[in-house]
């Protein structure tokens, strides 16, 4: 820039691209817009999938997971980042509703430019949307429903809705009750409060000629037995877990062993195989049929522990190994002498699963941990299979956990917004004008439902606001009728703190991105 007398004054370097005042905004909005629009396509039981092909490899993605999608298209944008940031904190927080958050930061920051062309202020719209948020927050809380851990019946319908709408239909019924029984199983409860640690929870898949979901009460592990004397199956299992090699380790220093005769050369041989059927014999005499070994254990130790009737596994990974212990009720040790019967981990049973290239250890009881194992025709189907499971898990955890839930089909947006409205005339003012705005951004949600199932976006939402304004507060939008209904009767239900998350995140990013009037994008070394 120049000052009074003309003379150059330099404020940034040469590197830095200034986007100054409504030029920012409305890039930013673009961006959110955009992004918006990208995913909406994919909401509810009706929408479509996006395929995403990564040039020069065979790598092909199709899914309709907002976070996936988000994740593979690798934004540049720096206010698209914050967007997919949203996306990232939701399916973290709680591994569903990640495509209705980037929706709704999309839809608010469309009404924001509708107010910023009216005249408004960035600020008086970031005011309105704050006391918004506040209001739908209260709103929420009196919108949800109290259901406690046992009722099963009720977990299912949670898990039904987060997997409607992916391609594993066929299978939908019986991935409910496993992902049910799982949460279920590992569930800790303390006094009134639930907890659930989602690593309890291991999904393993494998390529199969038909789709399935299997819930085990145990561990699944990618290897088989080492020896052909070791058998197949085993009923009333007794678990070690060594974490150090079973075989004769080399010495901390440097040494030589000098032998002159045969004798020696015979009784060396002769003392290294007693110490390794040493290890073999003390797994045996603990009762121990099953030996799992996250190090390598020699070829005598492997025959020996055949014949003892022992199945052993060598170099399990850490991950499986702690994971097993878990299941078991064992402990991890580090050699064969640290045996005792608390460290000594019980199953029903155990299976080589020779199609599969797996073991399979099972009927533990009250097992701390479990495994989903599912099966699918092409590793596309398994990848996609995998993501709804992984989504209804955590939707059965967050309810499990908050012990409330809320109703689909759009009605808690449209009731949010009916309400919003309501609520923006005790302001009055610019105010009122911005919390209008927030209120109308909700139905994107319901208008996106109907328009992904082919109908007119228009008349259902003002039949979902007929609805609403007569008092039907769980009314929403079935998707495959077109008629407006009683979700909570037709029961498509949905976890509190996803909805919470959601109007949470979104709204706190539309009011970062409005309030900012100016951007300085700094470039590289390889970009200048």
């Amino acid at each position: 820039m120049a000052n009074n007398s003309g003379q150059q004054v330099v404020i940034l370097r040469n590197n830095v691209e200034r986007v100054p005042g409504q030029e920012a905004l409305r890039s930013n909005i673009m961006a959110a817009k955009v992004l918006g629009n990208t995913v909406r396509t994919t909401l509810g039981p009706r929408g479509m999938d996006k395929m995403m092909v990564t040039q020069g490899s065979d790598d092909i993605v199709i899914t309709n997971d907002g976070a996936t999608i988000l994740h593979q298209i690798h934004v540049e944008h720096p206010g698209a980042k914050l967007v997919v940031e949203v996306a990232e904190t939701q399916d973290n927080e709680c591994g569903d509703g990640t495509t209705t958050a980037v929706v709704m930061v999309g839809s608010f920051m469309e009404q924001a430019e509708h107010l910023i062309d009216s005249g408004v202020h960035p600020s008086v719209i970031a005011k309105g949307y704050n006391l918004g948020m506040l209001k739908a927050l209260e709103l929420l809380e009196k919108l949800a429903i109290d259901v406690t851990p046992k009722d099963k019946n009720m977990l299912k319908l949670i898990a039904k809705t987060a997997m409607t709408g992916k391609s594993i239909e066929s299978i939908m019924d019986q991935a409910c009750d496993v992902v049910v029984e799982a949460v279920s199983g590992v569930a800790e409860t303390s006094g009134k409060k639930t907890q659930v640690n989602e690593d309890d929870i291991l999904v393993k898949t494998k390529r199969s000629d038909t789709m399935s979901a299997e819930l085990i009460k145990g561990v699944l592990i990618d290897k088989t037995r080492l020896d052909s004397l070791m058998p197949k199956k085993i009923k009333g299992v007794k678990a070690a877990f060594i974490a150090g090699p079973l075989e004769i380790t080399k010495t901390q220093t440097k040494s030589k062993i000098k032998i002159t005769s045969a004798e020696q050369l015979s009784a060396f041989s002769s003392a290294e195989r007693a110490t390794l059927k040493a290890m073999a014999d003390k797994f045996a005499a603990n009762g121990v049929n099953v030996v799992l070994c996250q190090k390598g254990i020699a070829d005598p130790v492997q025959y020996y522990l055949g014949e003892h009737g022992i199945y052993a596994l060598e170099f399990v990974p850490e991950k499986d190994m702690k994971y097993a212990a878990k299941a078991l009720g064992g402990q991890v040790i580090n050699k064969p002498e640290d045996l005792a019967p608390e460290t000594i981990g019980t199953a029903g049973k155990l299976e080589m699963l020779e199609d599969l290239e797996m073991t399979k250890l099972s009927e533990c009881k009250n097992p701390k941990a479990v495994t989903i194992l599912l099966r699918g025709s092409s590793q596309h189907l398994v990848d996609e299979l995998e993501r709804a499971i992984e989504d209804a898990k955590r939707v059965v955890q967050d309810v499990v956990e908050d012990g409330s839930y809320t109703i689909g089909g759009g009605s808690v947006e449209t009731e949010l917004s009916l309400r919003l409205r309501e609520y923006a005339a005790t302001e009055g003012g610019r105010v009122q004008l911005a919390i209008e705005g927030y209120a109308k951004a909700f139905e994107i949600i319901p208008k996106t439902l109907a328009e992904n199932s082919g109908f007119d976006t228009v008349d259902k939402v003002i039949d979902l606001r007929q609805a609403h304004a007569m008092g039907q507060k769980y009314a929403g939008l079935d998707v495959f009728t077109g008629t407006v209904v009683d979700m909570k009767e037709l029961g498509v239900v949905e976890p509190k703190r996803v909805k919470r998350q959601a109007i949470q995140s979104a709204s706190e990013t539309a009011m970062l991105l409005i309030r900012v009037d100016d951007m300085m994008i700094s470039k590289g070394a390889g970009q200048m």
